[in-house]
């Protein structure tokens, strides 16, 4: 048995239960406990989770795909650059033994070994300056700070994090 109270008045809105409500109505005429209820909302919920990880998997697999089309190009471009520079080295090597021989007799031997002195130098400078990038990395430090603090929140002891 159910008592019905009479709706309060708030100024000029009823607050209660109101007769004419649709959902009050719906709610009246399903004949449904709160776990049921409940057990619904979290079947649903379960649903939506599940088409939103579908969703994000089959949005991750076209990115994929043009991501690896992009590399691909990326990696094309960089082959072909690297062409242009073997180029530009036996230009620049040949200029080199022209300079210090003569051009029906170039020096091509020590031309060599100085284009390749230049280039030792400037793969030494990369190296110094890509190792000095390297030693900045400090990991993931505000990843592993928060890390540390889900046990405290999960079991409701967040105040132990601050």
């Amino acid at each position: 048995m159910t008592s019905h109270q009479p709706p309060e008045q708030v100024g000029s809105h009823v607050v209660g239960q109101s007769e004419s409500d649709e959902s009050y109505q719906r709610f009246r005429r399903e004949d449904r406990s709160l776990g049921e209820i409940v057990s619904e909302v979290m079947d649903n919920a379960s649903t939506l989770v599940k088409q939103e990880v579908e969703l994000a998997k089959a949005e991750a697999k076209v990115a994929a795909g043009r991501a690896g089309k992009g590399i691909g190009m990326f990696v094309g471009a960089a082959v072909g650059a690297l062409m242009a520079l073997v180029a530009l080295t036996l230009c620049l090597w040949w200029a080199i033994g022209v300079l210090i021989g003569t051009e029906t007799s170039p020096a091509l031997g020590w031309s060599g070994l100085i284009v390749t002195i230049i280039w030792l130098a400037v793969a030494g400078i990369l190296a110094a300056v890509g190792k000095s990038e390297l030693d900045k990395i400090k990991g993931l430090p505000k990843t592993q700070d928060t890390i540390t603090k889900i046990p405290n929140a999960a079991t409701g002891h967040e105040e132990k994090n601050r």
